[in-house]
């Protein structure tokens, strides 16, 4: 179990510490609360201790900045002039409990199993959920990540059609799927179609089915995209990629709410949230006469555009520490520690990759390193060739 000490009174930090570590407990230091929501930021702690009174950011701000950055370990706060006002206060603000000074032992320790039983017992309810769903949260704190969870939480209860834009490997299927998870239809079908890994003389079936017989290898009937995903959601991933004949036949669909089989001549109503992605720029394509702009603006009533990694590198802390979180479930490889000057150094990479090769450097140094990561495992694995 690993605790964070946040008190700017070092007897308090050194005693707490020295009794902690005694119990088995591993241990982390913060002077004052911005180093403290740093660390928390960072890296991720079974139990946060923090103090009340503290200059520059008191306790309670810290505890609220801990909520607004989505920090879920459990908070335990410590005062010396504590009140029943102030011991209520930090509850209704999330603490999971407060405790006054001097600090009693058997106080302190009982406080803690609670506190990270109840840690462990809210992690493993989400790697349930998670496995359930198989959806990943959207890991990040910087101003652009919190403004497409914004987003998000604003435009999926409504039936909006949306256009998500940005370069491969940033996550844009996952912002479609917690469009999708967060809106009314979360349960019916969320279908996904790979608009560029489909021939074109294959996806007008692949979307509007067909019939049997309608060419030579129709042995059957088959539905298609929309319809299997009618009621729920429909993402068309790499939408810049379809051609000419097949958006012209998706824009009768968006406008009409009706698709016909290949082969048939009967019209099929139905009732789906279209959802598209791309990594072009449709604006460009549209001038090139490679993509409608009737289609672009029935498909763009909301655009999110994914940044790259290279545009929130304060998020790889979190990034690689969530990596690490999901490569341990997936394959029992006991989690590594990771040493700041090996972060700062994984933050001057390129990522050309972006989110996905930042995966992919993660699990690798993992696998090669023994239970540290230094800036000399980052230098010399970072790179797929290796150096």
């Amino acid at each position: 179990m690993k605790l964070l000490i946040i008190d700017d009174e070092r007897s308090i930090r050194n005693t707490l510490k020295e009794i902690l570590e005694f119990e088995g407990y591993e241990i982390d230091l913060a002077a004052n609360g911005k180093e403290g929501l740093e660390k928390a930021k960072a890296q991720s702690f079974d139990a946060i201790f923090c103090d009340i009174k503290m200059p520059d950011i008191d306790g309670i701000e810290v505890l609220e900045k801990l909520n607004e950055a989505g920090v879920e370990s459990a908070v335990i706060m410590i005062s010396g002039h504590g009140t029943i006002d102030t011991a209520v206060e930090c509850i209704k603000k999330g603490a999971y409990d407060f405790i006054q000074k001097p600090l009693d032992l058997n106080r302190i320790l009982i406080t803690l199993k609670n506190a990270t039983d109840k840690t462990s017992l809210v992690k493993e309810t989400k790697i349930l959920k998670k496995k359930v769903s198989g959806i990943h949260e959207i890991v990040g704190t910087s101003e652009a990540i919190t403004r497409i969870k914004e987003m998000i939480d604003r435009v999926a209860p409504t039936d909006a059609r949306v256009l998500i834009t940005g370069s491969n490997g940033t996550g844009k299927e996952l912002v479609a799927r917690w469009l999708h998870e967060k809106s009314n239809r979360a349960s019916m079908p969320f279908i996904e179609v790979n608009c560029a890994a489909i021939p074109g003389e294959l996806i007008e079936s692949e979307l509007f089915g067909h019939e049997k017989g309608a060419f030579t290898s129709a042995v059957k009937q088959h539905k298609g995209k929309f319809e299997q995903a009618d009621g729920g959601t429909l993402f068309l991933d790499e939408i810049g990629d379809m051609s000419l004949a097949a958006q012209a036949k998706v824009l009768r669909v968006l406008q009409e709410n009706k698709i016909t089989r290949v082969g048939s001549d009967k019209d099929i109503n139905v009732k789906v949230r279209v959802i598209a992605a791309t990594n072009k720029n449709l604006l460009k394509e549209i001038e090139k006469g490679t993509f409608r702009e009737d289609l672009y603006h029935r498909l763009s009533v909301i655009v999110i555009h994914v940044p790259t990694l290279a545009e929130r590198k304060e998020d790889i802390p979190l990034l690689i520490d969530s990596f690490m979180n999901e490569i341990c479930e997936e394959s029992g490889l006991k989690k590594h520690e990771i040493t700041d000057d090996a972060v700062k150094e994984l933050q001057t990479q390129k990522w050309t990759g972006n989110i996905r090769e930042l995966r992919n450097v993660t699990e690798r140094l993992m696998i090669l390193t023994n239970d540290v990561i230094t800036k000399d495992d980052v230098m010399a694995y970072a790179s797929p060739l290796f150096r």
